[in-house]
């Protein structure tokens, strides 16, 4: 029988913005293990990635996506977990139909929950692909007017 090689897979991630705060959870997986990461899954098929975004975060939060757009696309390889894997992931910026939604922890045997944090005072450790770009400088938040700025 012959062997399958592993092929990429597409994430869709979150950047679920409320004020100068995003959410961020404590990934319970094999794959960045008690990591802060941003809520987010898996490109199902015939998704748009904004189909995508919102029902991975109904799903991870029963938090309600509003608005949400591109924001950048990374291309990531695990080749030091127990079982290697490569990653293309889409970055969206979003914000709740309702600000006023409370997050819940709907899967906690992959996270050990959901909360609003500083993007000056994120926690640590950060999951390696979101503190790569938070070390590179990148900032989620509109610099200046933006659509989303009036949701």
């Amino acid at each position: 029988m012959e062997e399958t090689k592993p092929v990429p897979r597409v994430g869709v991630v979150l950047f679920v913005l409320k004020g100068k705060s995003v959410l961020l959870g404590r990934r319970r997986s094999s794959i960045g293990d008690s990591t802060y990461a941003l809520p987010g899954g898996h490109l199902e098929f015939g998704e748009s990635f904004e189909e995508c975004g919102a029902r991975e975060l109904k799903e991870e939060t029963g938090l309600e996506m509003g608005k949400a757009e591109y924001l950048t696309v990374t291309n990531n390889l695990f080749l030091e977990e127990p079982k290697p894997a490569h990653y293309v992931t889409i970055f969206l910026r979003a914000v709740l139909a309702d600000p006023n939604q409370v997050p819940q922890n709907l899967e906690p045997n992959k996270c050990d929950g959901w909360d609003w944090y500083d993007w000056d005072k994120l926690p640590q450790p950060l999951f390696w692909p979101l503190e790569k770009m938070v070390r590179s400088g990148f900032n989620p938040f509109p610099s200046q007017y933006h659509p989303l700025d009036s949701c």
